[in-house]
Protein backbone atom coordinates (compact mmCIF):
# COMPACT_ATOMS: atom_id res chain seq x y z
CA UNK A 1 0.00 0.00 0.00
CA UNK A 2 0.90 3.50 -0.38
CA UNK A 3 2.40 5.98 1.56
CA UNK A 4 0.06 9.40 0.95
CA UNK A 5 1.11 13.03 2.13
CA UNK A 6 -1.37 15.92 1.75
CA UNK A 7 -0.40 19.50 1.89
CA UNK A 8 -3.67 21.17 2.96
CA UNK A 9 -2.91 24.97 1.90
CA UNK A 10 -6.44 26.21 2.79
CA UNK A 11 -6.76 28.69 5.54
CA UNK A 12 -10.01 27.83 6.29
CA UNK A 13 -9.45 24.30 8.01
CA UNK A 14 -13.18 23.30 7.77
CA UNK A 15 -13.97 24.58 4.20
CA UNK A 16 -15.13 23.25 1.01
CA UNK A 17 -10.99 22.36 0.54
CA UNK A 18 -10.87 20.12 3.92
CA UNK A 19 -14.13 18.44 2.08
CA UNK A 20 -12.17 17.37 -0.16
CA UNK A 21 -9.28 15.74 1.56
CA UNK A 22 -11.58 14.10 4.40
CA UNK A 23 -13.45 12.12 1.16
CA UNK A 24 -10.05 11.32 -0.45
CA UNK A 25 -8.94 10.27 2.90
CA UNK A 26 -11.55 7.99 3.74
CA UNK A 27 -11.42 6.19 0.91
CA UNK A 28 -7.64 5.66 0.68
CA UNK A 29 -7.44 4.65 4.41
CA UNK A 30 -10.39 2.32 3.86
CA UNK A 31 -8.28 0.63 0.96
CA UNK A 32 -5.18 0.55 3.22
CA UNK A 33 -3.06 3.21 2.31
CA UNK A 34 -1.27 5.41 5.12
CA UNK A 35 -2.53 9.34 4.74
CA UNK A 36 -0.46 12.37 6.63
CA UNK A 37 -2.25 15.44 6.65
CA UNK A 38 -0.19 18.54 7.25
CA UNK A 39 -2.77 21.66 7.52
CA UNK A 40 0.02 24.26 6.58
CA UNK A 41 -2.46 27.09 7.78
CA UNK A 42 -1.14 26.24 11.26
CA UNK A 43 2.18 25.79 10.84
CA UNK A 44 5.23 28.17 11.40
CA UNK A 45 6.77 27.80 8.19
CA UNK A 46 8.71 30.81 6.42
CA UNK A 47 9.23 31.37 2.23
CA UNK A 48 12.53 29.69 0.58
CA UNK A 49 15.52 32.09 1.22
CA UNK A 50 16.92 30.92 -2.02
CA UNK A 51 20.11 30.33 0.04
CA UNK A 52 21.52 27.20 -1.84
CA UNK A 53 22.74 26.20 1.42
CA UNK A 54 19.77 22.74 1.84
CA UNK A 55 20.75 19.40 1.49
CA UNK A 56 24.03 19.34 3.84
CA UNK A 57 22.20 17.73 6.81
CA UNK A 58 19.86 14.64 5.45
CA UNK A 59 17.89 14.75 8.57
CA UNK A 60 17.19 18.52 8.46
CA UNK A 61 17.52 19.63 4.37
CA UNK A 62 17.16 23.30 5.06
CA UNK A 63 18.46 25.71 6.88
CA UNK A 64 15.54 27.12 8.18
CA UNK A 65 14.66 25.58 11.60
CA UNK A 66 10.63 25.49 11.33
CA UNK A 67 8.11 23.35 11.32
CA UNK A 68 9.11 22.17 7.81
CA UNK A 69 10.84 20.26 9.79
CA UNK A 70 7.74 17.65 10.48
CA UNK A 71 6.98 17.67 6.56
CA UNK A 72 10.57 16.67 4.98
CA UNK A 73 10.71 12.71 6.46
CA UNK A 74 6.65 12.25 5.30
CA UNK A 75 7.78 13.89 2.44
CA UNK A 76 10.55 12.03 1.46
CA UNK A 77 8.93 8.68 2.62
CA UNK A 78 5.65 9.57 0.63
CA UNK A 79 4.88 7.60 -2.45
CA UNK A 80 1.96 10.19 -3.36
CA UNK A 81 1.64 13.69 -2.64
CA UNK A 82 -1.55 15.35 -2.80
CA UNK A 83 -1.33 19.08 -3.10
CA UNK A 84 -4.91 20.56 -1.88
CA UNK A 85 -5.97 23.92 -2.23
CA UNK A 86 -8.68 26.49 -2.65
CA UNK A 87 -8.05 28.67 -5.90
CA UNK A 88 -6.80 32.12 -5.18
CA UNK A 89 -6.31 34.28 -7.79
CA UNK A 90 -6.23 31.46 -10.38
CA UNK A 91 -3.44 29.41 -8.87
CA UNK A 92 -2.56 27.66 -5.27
CA UNK A 93 -2.92 29.67 -2.05
CA UNK A 94 0.43 31.22 -0.66
CA UNK A 95 0.67 28.45 2.16
CA UNK A 96 0.84 25.68 -0.26
CA UNK A 97 3.11 27.43 -2.97
CA UNK A 98 5.43 28.85 0.22
CA UNK A 99 5.82 24.99 1.62
CA UNK A 100 6.14 23.87 -1.64
CA UNK A 101 9.28 25.72 -2.72
CA UNK A 102 10.53 24.36 0.30
CA UNK A 103 10.75 20.84 -0.45
CA UNK A 104 13.54 22.07 -2.66
CA UNK A 105 16.26 21.38 0.42
CA UNK A 106 15.35 17.58 0.00
CA UNK A 107 16.60 17.87 -3.77
CA UNK A 108 19.86 19.68 -2.83
CA UNK A 109 20.50 16.91 -1.36
CA UNK A 110 21.54 15.52 -4.80
CA UNK A 111 24.25 16.64 -6.74
CA UNK A 112 22.07 17.30 -9.69
CA UNK A 113 18.98 18.58 -7.67
CA UNK A 114 16.46 15.78 -9.03
CA UNK A 115 13.34 15.44 -6.52
CA UNK A 116 12.74 12.10 -5.31
CA UNK A 117 10.40 10.51 -7.39
CA UNK A 118 6.60 10.87 -6.57
CA UNK A 119 3.29 10.34 -8.37
CA UNK A 120 0.85 13.48 -7.52
CA UNK A 121 -2.67 14.18 -7.14
CA UNK A 122 -4.20 17.76 -7.31
CA UNK A 123 -7.69 18.69 -5.19
CA UNK A 124 -9.15 22.02 -5.54
CA UNK A 125 -12.00 24.37 -4.74
CA UNK A 126 -12.71 27.43 -6.41
CA UNK A 127 -15.76 29.74 -6.78
CA UNK A 128 -15.41 29.71 -10.14
CA UNK A 129 -17.06 26.95 -12.56
CA UNK A 130 -16.15 27.06 -15.89
CA UNK A 131 -13.42 24.80 -17.46
CA UNK A 132 -11.46 28.22 -18.32
CA UNK A 133 -11.78 28.77 -14.53
CA UNK A 134 -9.38 26.42 -13.92
CA UNK A 135 -6.91 26.83 -16.83
CA UNK A 136 -4.50 28.36 -15.05
CA UNK A 137 -4.35 25.98 -12.60
CA UNK A 138 -4.00 23.34 -14.70
CA UNK A 139 -1.55 24.80 -16.50
CA UNK A 140 0.85 24.66 -13.32
CA UNK A 141 0.48 21.73 -12.20
CA UNK A 142 1.02 19.71 -15.30
CA UNK A 143 4.50 22.07 -16.38
CA UNK A 144 5.26 21.15 -12.05
CA UNK A 145 5.28 17.64 -12.49
CA UNK A 146 6.76 17.47 -16.09
CA UNK A 147 9.51 19.33 -14.52
CA UNK A 148 9.58 17.33 -11.53
CA UNK A 149 9.33 14.10 -13.36
CA UNK A 150 6.59 13.39 -11.31
CA UNK A 151 3.10 11.29 -12.40
CA UNK A 152 -0.45 13.15 -12.54
CA UNK A 153 -2.40 10.47 -10.98
CA UNK A 154 -5.37 12.75 -11.03
CA UNK A 155 -7.17 16.20 -10.32
CA UNK A 156 -10.22 16.82 -9.02
CA UNK A 157 -11.60 20.53 -9.43
CA UNK A 158 -14.74 21.58 -7.74
CA UNK A 159 -16.52 24.96 -8.60
CA UNK A 160 -18.68 26.73 -7.52
CA UNK A 161 -18.15 26.14 -3.93
CA UNK A 162 -17.09 30.01 -2.42
CA UNK A 163 -18.78 29.82 1.20
CA UNK A 164 -17.82 27.53 3.99
CA UNK A 165 -20.42 24.02 3.43
CA UNK A 166 -20.95 24.41 -0.42
CA UNK A 167 -18.92 21.50 -1.19
CA UNK A 168 -21.64 19.20 1.18
CA UNK A 169 -23.01 17.61 -1.99
CA UNK A 170 -21.13 18.53 -4.52
CA UNK A 171 -20.32 15.54 -7.33
CA UNK A 172 -16.64 16.44 -6.68
CA UNK A 173 -16.38 14.47 -3.25
CA UNK A 174 -17.34 11.53 -4.88
CA UNK A 175 -14.88 12.09 -7.66
CA UNK A 176 -12.30 12.04 -4.56
CA UNK A 177 -12.98 9.17 -3.43
CA UNK A 178 -13.56 7.35 -6.87
CA UNK A 179 -9.57 8.83 -7.30
CA UNK A 180 -8.42 7.14 -3.53
CA UNK A 181 -9.65 4.04 -4.27
CA UNK A 182 -8.01 4.01 -8.10
CA UNK A 183 -4.99 3.97 -6.40
CA UNK A 184 -2.77 0.37 -6.45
Amino acid sequence: MSKILILNGSPRLNGNTAGLIEAFRQSAEKKGHTVTIFNLQKMDIRPCLGCFRGGKNLNKPCVQKDDMLQIYPVYEEADIMVLASPMYYWSITAQLKMAFDRLFAVAEKEADYSNPPKKCIMLMAAEGNTKDNFEPVEYYYHSLLRHLGWNNLGEIYAGGVMSVGDIKGHPALEEARELALSIE
